[in-house]
């Protein structure tokens, strides 16, 4: 068992909903009955790209349930709307959101409730309830989110150009160059990237991150053990190295435009997560698209697979009907919804089982079934930071030192709280 640390409610994190006491949390509840005498439970996740699916298993849950009335909304900027709500004291019964920092502000904030008796959670991959766990400031008793589905991030490829050419998928650094080399002696781009909007400078830095630095390195460097100077250094340099192999003037094309031009033949590949696939094929359904682990170090047996949850559901402390609340989970976690959705998201399941996985991730799979993958760093990062738009200056500017240092200095400024957290717990084990 984990040490208790206890609930850091008053902690100034950057977020209003950090500011939540828990008193208020339980002064306020969902879960109320409807005038039918159901009991309603309230879902609020932030995926609207999955509306849809959620629609209809909102609609078939209420088909087949006399005595709970799910309601399930999608809304664009979920998480700017959840905080807002969390201000307000009007709590939704169930969050679903990513495994980022912002589920770290509410589990510290008190906001979520220990799922640890959900039934459920002994059929998720362990390995995701280790990345939930590594996500806390500091060690907390209790689980608080149960995984639902995950993503992966690396390279997509044309598979269909790549044999055409006799492209061979590299395996390390040095041979993801020579093929950049190789793509660019037929007159083709290897990437397009796609930097106007800021959140696509950090997929190709995660992907590279994870190889080449350790997974809880925001944690060392909380702890005082290093800088990121001094972590950051290799990922810096070889990321900037990359940016000769894209599109011309990069900073003007936005994530539709990457995924557009990638799809329609204009570059072999394509450094993104899996959650593209569906934005890609929606402009060419014919592409045969493959993907594979982005090769960051100079040793491929030291490469690891990109990846974390993309979507948990999450009850709040707030929720009346603990027992409706898991009733909805068990519906949302059977394996045919689950199934539903990675088709529809090519995602990757978090629950153990016979699933199927698309063949885009045929070339990502082995890291997957051996448990080789790591954790996005920018689930680490506060958004204040604006790491993204660090990045893409970063990009512009092409200073690594002037980068790193900034790194350095912006994280001491925007999460001292944190740092003071994490010091003084680490002191209190002493």
């Amino acid at each position: 068992m984990k040490p208790e640390s206890g609930k850091h409610k008053g902690l100034p994190l950057g977020l209003a909903a950090a500011s939540v006491a828990l008193a208020g949390v339980l002064l306020t509840g969902c879960g109320s009955s409807a005038d039918s005498g159901k009991t309603v439970i309230e879902i609020v996740q932030y995926k609207p790209e999955a509306a849809d699916y959620f629609e209809a298993l909102e609609e078939e849950f209420n088909a087949t349930h006399d005595d709970i009335e799910l309601k399930i909304s999608s809304p664009n900027d979920a998480n700017t709307i959840l905080k807002t709500r969390f201000i307000r004291e009007d709590y939704p019964d169930i969050i679903g959101i990513g495994g980022d920092i912002n589920y770290s502000y509410y589990v510290d904030a008190g906001i979520l409730a220990d799922v640890s008796d959900y039934e459920g959670l002994a059929d998720i991959n362990e390995g995701y309830l280790e990345i939930l766990e590594n996500l806390e400031f500091v060690p907390v008793d209790g689980t608080y989110g149960v995984p639902y589905v995950a993503n992966a991030a690396g390279i997509l490829y044309n598979v269909d150009m790549f044999e055409e050419y006799d492209w061979e998928i590299p395996t390390d650094w040095e041979e993801l160059i020579a093929l950049c080399e190789e793509i660019s002696e037929e007159g083709i781009l290897p990437f397009y990237f796609g930097y106007k909007d800021t959140w696509t400078c950090l997929a190709p830095w995660n992907a590279m991150a994870v190889s080449l630095s350790d997974a809880d390195v925001t944690k060392q460097v909380n702890r005082g053990e290093t800088t990121f100077t001094e972590e950051y250094r290799e990922t810096a340099e070889k990321y900037l190295e990359l940016l000769q192999y894209g599109e011309s003037g990069p900073f003007a094309y936005g994530y539709n435009d990457a995924c557009t031009a990638f799809a329609r033949g204009q570059s072999a590949m394509y450094m993104i997560g899996s959650y593209a696939a569906p934005q890609i094929l929606s402009v060419n359904p014919d592409m045969n698209l493959g993907s594979f682990v982005l090769p960051a170090n100079d040793d491929a047996e030291s490469n690891t697979l990109n990846s974390g949850i993309d979507l948990m559901f999450c009850i709040t402390e707030a929720c009346e009907n603990k027992e409706a609340a898991y009733e909805v989970l068990d519906f949302l976690m059977e394996n045919e919804n689950i199934q539903q959705y990675i088709d529809d998201q090519t995602a990757i399941p978090c629950k153990n089982g016979d699933f199927t996985l698309s063949p885009i991730l045929d070339g990502m799979a082995d890291y997957i079934e051996s448990g080789n993958m790591t954790d996005f760093q920018d689930h680490y990062y506060p958004s204040e930071m604006s790491v993204d738009a660090m990045l893409q200056t970063f990009l512009i500017e092409q200073d690594v030192d002037a980068f790193l240092a900034d790194f350095d200095t912006d994280w001491q400024r925007y999460n001292r709280d944190i740092i003071r957290m994490v010091q003084d717990y680490e002191a209190s084990q002493e």
